[in-house]
């Protein structure tokens, strides 16, 4: 089983320990379970692949569990929500996480991150040109894998010849 990275998992453990002290919710096991297999995952998520990985570990969570503390996780900062286009929302968890930007397979709906600091210099730029302090932003590009021998696409193909149904 992974582990989550020592430093930031303890970092966000005590954010999100603040934040419970604060609002005046309780430090229940579970959250912090919860906060642990998030920051274990390099990956993103939706609700049902968070849940059924903590099933799957032995975890006693409920389905109402997940998505609660989900809802407290995203209101501190600890995760970032996505809604890429018709698709379920996803998560992933961003304390510690540098900044990027992501590319969605219209075919398989793979999630791929990229990172160029080109980006940045223009979120800066407009900032400055306009007199606007950006906090923070969002970019998403849309389009289809041109690899000859993309897996996804292969899995994808596989699933069809098979007769699956491919969830969007």
């Amino acid at each position: 089983m992974p582990q989550a990275s020592k430093p930031n998992f303890e970092a966000a453990k005590k954010i999100l320990t603040a934040y419970l002290e604060n609002k005046g919710l309780r430090k229940t096991p579970e959250r912090f379970a919860i906060l642990e297999e998030i920051y274990t995952r390099e990956d993103h998520f939706d609700v049902d692949e968070l849940y059924i990985s903590m099933k799957n570990k032995r975890y006693r969570v409920s389905r109402a569990t997940v998505y609660n503390t989900l809802d407290v996780l995203v209101d501190c900062d600890l995760v970032t929500k996505h809604q890429f286009g018709k698709n379920l929302a996803q998560f992933e968890k961003s304390y510690g996480n540098k900044q990027h930007d992501h590319l969605i397979c219209t075919d398989c709906h793979k999630v791929m991150e990229f990172c160029d600091p080109r980006i940045q210099s223009i979120q800066n730029m407009v900032g400055e040109m306009l007199n606007f302090s950006v906090m923070h932003h969002s970019l998403i590009f849309y389009g289809n894998c041109t690899k000859e021998n993309c897996q996804n696409r292969k899995e994808i193909s596989e699933e069809v010849s098979e007769g699956h149904e491919i969830r969007e």
